[in-house]
C-alpha cells in the first residue's frame, strides 16, 4: 500500500512537472511538440475542441449583429476599388464581396473608372476557378512581362495560394485571351512553393524556390536563382546564382526603369543585411559597394541608397542618390562620397517612412513625430531638385503613389484618418495639390463626437513614447471607459493613422476608446527607433507598451479592468509578453487578444520562416538565449500567477508564423489550471493574415470584439474582471 501511495505521488509530481514545462531551468523539455504537427490528426482534434470551447463561451460570431455589420462593410460595393496595375491603358482591380467571395480580377479604362459605377470587364474569376478545381484559391498578385513602353503587355504570371498560405502556385496568363496559357502551348507554370520569380525576357524566367528542399535556405526561402527557358522542362533550368543555406533568401530580378534595363541579384544574409550584384554593360556582374544593412533601388540611371547605419558622413536613416555606373567605377570611398546627393536627412523627430516613384519624380513619405508629410523631388538632366512639401491636416495621412511610373507623373492620392473615411483622388506629381476626386468611402460608422489626440508616455528609461488616442469628446476621466490598446513594435514598421471601419463599428461607436502605440522596435523615428529594441534590447518595446498603458490609467482614460491590448505576429509576441511579464498582466490589463503570434522563442527559428527573424530577435542556439529567455512567454508562465483573460487566434494555413506557438502556450495555460480565462480559435484557412475571405475576416474580427466586450465592458472601473 505504501508503495502504491509513493507511485501515486511520483505520478502526480511528474504530471505537475509536465504542466510547468518548459521552464527557464529546463528550456528544451517540451512535452507539447506534438502540437507542432500542423495537420496531424491528434493536433487537429485538439484544435477543434478548443474552437468548440471558444464558440461555446461567446456564441457563434456569425449569428451576431456585429458580424453582420462587419461583413456588410467588407462586402460593401461602396468600397474603393483600388487599382493594382495599369497595363495597356487598362486599369486592373482585384475585388471581393458577398457574390465574389474568393474574388475577381477585372479591368476598365480610366474614363470608365471615373464613373460612380464603372462597367468592369471580367478578367479572372477565382470563385469559378475554385469551384472548377475544388481548391479554395486566394489571390496572390500578378507579375507582368515588361518589354518596354512601345510593346503591349499581354502576359503576366499570376500567383494563387491554397487557403491564403505564403506558398503559391504560379501560372502564366494571357491578358488578351483572359485565360491561363496551357503548359502544352508553352505556358510557364510553377508548382506550389515559396517561390520568387520575374520575367527576364519573353521566353525566360528568373526563378527560385521550386527546386527542392536542398535549394532552400534555413528560413524556407529560395537559396538559388535559375534561368528557365520557355518550352523546356523545369528540371533543365540553368543555375545562375547561389547563396548560403544560412541566408534568409536569394533573389534575381530583371526590369526596365525609365529606359534603363537592369538585372540584379541579391543575398538577404539576415533580415536586415544584404549583398547586391548588378549586371554591367559588358554583361559581367559587379558588387554594389554599400553597407550590408543598406537598402538599394534604382531610378533611371541613379542608385538610391537608404541607410540603417551611418556611412560616408551621412546619418542612419538618410536617403542618398548617385549615378550608378560612375558609383560602381569609383575608386574608394572618397570618390563615392563625392557622387552622393542626400535626398533625405533624418532628425531626432523626423524620419523617412517610404517612397514612391513616378516617371520623373520621387515622392518621399516623411514622419514628423509620427505626423505625415510628403516631399516631392524631381530628377531631370542628371540633377535632383526638391520641388515642394505637402503636409497633411491634423492627424490625417495623405499618401501618393504612381499610377504608371513608366508612363508619366500621374499619382493616386489617398487621404484618411482614424475618423475620416478614405478618399482617393488623381493628381500630377508636379502639382500634387490640384486633385481630381475619384472615389471615397461612405461613413461606415458614426464618428460624430469622436476626437483624436496624440499623447506621449514616459518609458522606464525616460524615453518619450508617442501614442494616438481616439475617443469621444468629453471622455470622463474616471477610469470607466473600455479601451483597446494596439501595438506592434518590430521590424521597423510604423503605425500611422488610418480609417478602420471595423474598429469604428464594433468598438468606437459603443463609446469605447481606441489607442495605437508607437513603441520602439517600429520605424516611427527611423532606424534608431527600431534598433533601440533589437535582440537583447527587446524589453524596451515592452516597457514602452506598458508605459502607454500606465499613462492611460494615470490620466483616468481607463483602468486595468477596462484596458485590453491587441497585437498580431510580432505584435502577438508583444501581447504574449503582456500576459507573462510580472510588470504587465492583470496589473495593467483586463483582457488580451493575441493573434498569429510568436510565443516559443526557444524554437521559433526551427519553425517555418522563423530562422529569417533571427536578425530581429537573436539566435536561441547561441548565448543569445540569455536574453531571449526573458521574453519567451511560453517559458515564463507559472501556476501561481493570476493571468487576465486572453484570446489566442491563429490559422492552420499560416506558413509564416507556425500555429504551434499559440497551440502550445494555450495548452500550457490549460495544464496550469488557467482554462476558465483562456480561449483559443484557429481558422482552418487564412494564412498569416488569419483569414482568406471576407466571411472569415468578419468571423475572426467579431470573435475578438465579442471577447473584449465581455471582458472589458462587463467590468466595473477599477474593479474585478468579469467572470467568464
Amino acid at each position: 500500500q505504501s508503495w502504491r501511495a509513493l507511485l501515486a505521488r511520483l505520478a502526480m509530481s511528474a504530471a505537475i512537472t509536465d504542466a510547468h514545462l518548459p521552464t527557464l531551468a529546463q528550456p528544451d523539455s517540451d512535452p507539447r511538440i506534438w502540437l507542432e504537427d500542423v495537420t496531424g490528426e491528434e493536433a487537429l482534434a485538439w484544435v477543434k475542441a478548443r474552437n468548440a470551447a471558444a464558440l461555446s463561451s461567446f456564441g457563434n460570431p456569425s449569428d451576431s449583429a456585429t458580424y453582420s455589420r462587419i461583413l456588410e462593410i467588407l462586402d460593401s460595393k461602396a468600397k474603393i476599388p483600388y487599382i493594382g496595375r495599369v497595363l495597356n491603358g487598362l486599369y486592373y482591380n482585384f475585388w471581393q464581396d458577398e457574390t465574389h467571395v474568393q474574388g475577381i480580377w477585372r479591368r476598365c479604362t480610366l474614363d470608365e473608372y471615373r464613373k460612380a459605377e464603372p462597367e468592369w470587364e471580367l478578367v479572372l474569376d477565382l470563385d469559378a476557378l475554385s469551384a472548377e478545381s475544388g481548391v479554395s484559391w486566394v489571390w496572390g498578385g500578378s507579375i507582368p512581362l515588361d518589354e518596354g513602353p512601345t510593346v503591349r503587355k499581354e502576359r503576366v504570371m499570376i500567383r494563387l495560394s491554397r487557403g491564403g498560405s505564403d506558398a503559391t502556385v504560379v501560372r502564366e496568363f494571357d491578358l488578351d485571351a483572359k485565360a491561363f496559357v496551357a503548359e502544352r502551348e508553352g505556358g510557364f507554370a510553377l508548382p506550389e512553393a515559396k517561390s520568387r520569380l520575374c520575367y527576364k525576357d519573353r521566353d525566360t524566367l528568373l526563378v527560385g524556390g521550386v527546386f527542392g528542399e536542398g535549394e532552400m535556405t534555413d528560413s524556407g526561402y529560395p537559396r538559388t536563382v535559375y534561368e528557365w527557358r520557355r518550352g523546356t522542362p523545369l528540371s533543365e533550368a540553368t543555375k545562375v546564382y547561389e547563396g548560403e543555406k544560412s541566408d534568409v533568401a536569394v533573389s534575381g530580378y530583371a526590369y526596365l526603369d525609365r529606359g534603363h534595363r537592369y538585372e540584379l541579384r541579391s543575398r538577404s544574409i539576415t533580415f536586415y543585411t544584404s549583398a547586391y550584384e548588378v549586371r554591367r554593360p559588358d554583361g559581367s556582374f559587379s558588387e554594389v559597394p554599400v553597407p550590408e544593412d543598406a537598402d538599394i533601388e534604382t531610378f533611371a540611371d541613379q542608385l538610391l541608397v537608404t541607410l540603417r547605419t551611418a556611412w560616408l558622413g551621412h546619418e542612419a536613416g538618410a536617403l542618398l542618390a548617385a549615378p550608378l555606373e560612375p558609383f560602381l567605377d569609383a575608386d574608394g570611398d572618397e570618390s563615392r562620397r563625392s557622387l552622393l546627393v542626400p535626398l533625405f536627412t533624418p532628425t531626432e523627430s523626423c524620419s523617412l517612412e517610404g517612397s514612391s516613384a513616378t516617371k520623373s519624380r520621387l515622392v518621399l513619405s516623411v514622419l514628423q513625430d509620427v505626423v505625415n508629410e510628403s516631399r516631392f523631388w524631381r530628377y531631370a538632366a542628371g540633377a535632383w531638385s526638391l520641388e515642394q512639401t505637402v503636409r497633411s491636416e491634423g492627424y490625417a495621412v495623405s499618401s501618393f503613389s504612381a499610377v504608371d511610373a513608366e508612363a508619366g507623373d500621374a499619382v493616386w492620392t489617398t487621404t484618411s484618418s482614424y475618423t475620416q473615411p478614405t478618399a482617393l483622388s488623381l493628381a500630377d506629381a508636379g502639382s500634387p495639390l490640384e486633385q481630381e476626386p475619384l472615389k471615397s468611402l461612405p461613413a461606415f460608422f458614426n464618428a460624430d463626437g469622436l476626437k483624436t489626440q496624440q499623447l506621449f508616455a514616459t518609458s522606464a528609461d525616460g524615453t518619450r513614447v508617442p501614442y494616438f488616442l481616439v475617443s469621444k469628446e468629453g471622455l470622463p476621466l474616471d477610469g470607466s471607459t473600455p479601451t483597446l490598446l494596439y501595438g506592434y513594435g518590430g521590424f521597423e514598421i510604423s503605425l500611422t493613422p488610418s480609417y478602420s471601419a471595423g474598429i469604428g463599428a464594433a468598438w468606437l461607436e459603443k463609446g469605447h476608446a481606441y489607442v495605437q502605440a508607437n513603441i520602439r522596435g517600429g520605424g516611427e523615428y527611423g532606424p534608431r527607433w527600431h534598433q533601440a529594441a533589437l535582440k537583447e534590447k527587446r524589453n524596451k518595446a515592452y516597457e514602452d507598451f506598458e508605459a502607454v498603458a500606465r499613462d492611460l490609467i494615470s490620466r483616468g482614460v481607463t483602468s486595468p479592468s477596462k484596458l485590453g491590448c491587441q497585437g498580431g505576429s510580432n505584435g502577438g509576441l508583444l501581447t504574449g509578453n503582456m500576459l507573462a511579464r510580472p510588470t504587465a498582466g492583470s496589473t495593467l490589463f483586463g483582457a488580451i487578444v493575441c493573434q498569429v503570434p510568436l510565443l516559443d522563442m526557444r524554437r521559433f527559428h526551427k519553425l517555418l520562416a522563423g530562422a529569417s527573424w533571427m536578425g530581429e530577435y537573436g539566435d536561441p542556439d547561441t548565448d543569445d538565449w540569455s536574453f531571449l529567455q526573458r521574453y519567451s512567454p511560453y517559458h515564463n508562465l507559472d501556476e501561481a500567477t493570476a493571468y487576465p483573460p486572453i484570446l489566442f487566434t491563429t490559422s492552420t494555413r499560416d506558413d509564416r508564423v507556425h500555429p504551434g506557438h499559440a497551440r502550445k502556450l494555450v495548452s500550457k495555460l490549460l495544464d496550469l489550471g488557467k482554462g476558465p480565462s483562456t480561449f483559443y480559435y484557429e481558422n482552418i484557412e487564412g494564412g498569416h493574415g488569419g483569414a482568406a475571405n471576407n466571411k472569415q475576416r468578419a468571423f475572426m474580427s467579431t470573435l475578438a470584439y465579442a471577447f473584449l466586450e465581455r471582458t472589458l465592458a462587463g467590468a466595473a472601473a477599477g474593479g474585478k474582471k468579469v467572470e467568464l
